[in-house]
């Protein structure tokens, strides 16, 4: 897949490069973005940790995450200011995918010796990727020298969208916490408490929508990093794309095949993502007048979203609604 963000191995080499000079900066440029005396330093590099992270530590922490609001994801590639954020950082969260294998460069570049680090993928039992039913022949779109140079299985990185696994990543980033500031472990296991109660009854929601299900058919008229979610609640689903592909528009076949599915299984919604144009759910919607809603995968979120106050449960549960009037 070609979100690798430094194309080819001469940005990749650059990167590091410029790593290795900020490792070499005197410290008083390490805490420019970092409140003194504000607490536990926090670094995530998207939403869903950074997001529990918050949850968890409270006033004891302040949290940062190098994707801005507003940004799409797959788009972000870091820079020298977001290098300096992690070397300075006590706690660093970070997913561990195919996304992140320059986090892992990176962070090989430097000393890490005073930080926490979690690689979350390691704490939840990964999937491979996969192609997805429906995608006519859109197929992935691989990144073939990534491949062939990290070798091994390519796992589907959205790891949160499943609330168990985001259970888990609550208790690797308690440890983290912990780790760091013991003083603080009890406010930090109470807050981590409170907050997988939530999760749980965000879990049962999912659950209720999944036994009163008329139909298990999601369909997806762009991409799909929602597998977690589909197997931990045993829907179906149907997607122009694999999980993080970077085609823009699926092809005429594609989109032809997934018309046919609306009409064949009787299917009421298409889905689209935060940061879709939704030009293929348009053209679903305009062949067979089925509607148009979002479901948000907590990537990121836009800056008013940030601005309003959402979080990682607020957005689940309009997931939840949106779920139910797809399936229900």
């Amino acid at each position: 897949m070609r979100h690798l963000f430094f194309h080819g191995k001469r940005a990749l080499a650059c990167l590091l490069l410029v790593a290795g000079l900020l490792c070499a900066l005197p410290s008083c440029a390490q805490r420019a973005e970092w409140e003194p005396n504000g607490g536990v330093r926090v670094l995530s590099t998207i939403f869903p940790p950074y997001d529990f992270a918050r949850q968890i530590g409270g006033e004891r922490v302040q949290c940062r995450k190098l994707v801005p609001a507003g940004t799409e994801s797959h788009d972000y590639e870091p820079t020298p200011a977001d290098l300096l954020l992690m070397r300075s950082a006590d706690v660093f969260l970070y997913i561990g995918g195919e996304s992140d294998v320059w986090v892992d460069r990176v962070l090989a570049s430097m000393d890490t010796s005073e930080m926490t680090i979690v690689r979350l993928i390691d704490y939840v039992d990964p999937l491979p990727e996969e192609e997805i039913p429906g995608m006519g022949d859109a197929g992935h779109a691989h990144d073939h020298e990534h491949d062939h140079e990290e070798g091994g299985e390519e796992y589907d990185e959205h790891i949160w969208t499943s609330p168990e696994n985001a259970e888990k990543m609550v208790e690797a980033i308690l440890n983290a916490l912990i780790a760091v500031d013991e003083e603080g472990e009890e406010t930090y296991r109470q807050a981590a408490a409170v907050y997988e109660q939530s999760l749980a009854a965000l879990d049962e929601a999912l659950r209720q929508v999944s036994d009163t299900a008329v139909r298990r058919t999601l369909l997806f008229g762009e991409r799909f990093p929602f597998r977690y979610l589909a197997e931990a609640y045993g829907f179906s689903y149907y997607a122009a794309f694999s999980g993080c592909s970077t085609e823009t528009e699926p092809s005429p076949r594609t989109l032809a095949r997934m018309v046919d599915l609306v009409r064949e299984e009787g299917i009421p919604v298409v889905f689209q993502i935060e940061f879709s144009s939704g030009k293929a759910a348009q053209v679903i919607q305009a062949e067979t007048g089925i509607e148009i809603l979002t479901l948000h995968s907590c990537h990121n979120l836009t800056q008013q979203e940030m601005e309003q106050g959402e979080s990682y449960l607020s957005l689940m549960q309009r997931n939840v609604a949106n779920l139910r009037e797809a399936l229900c």
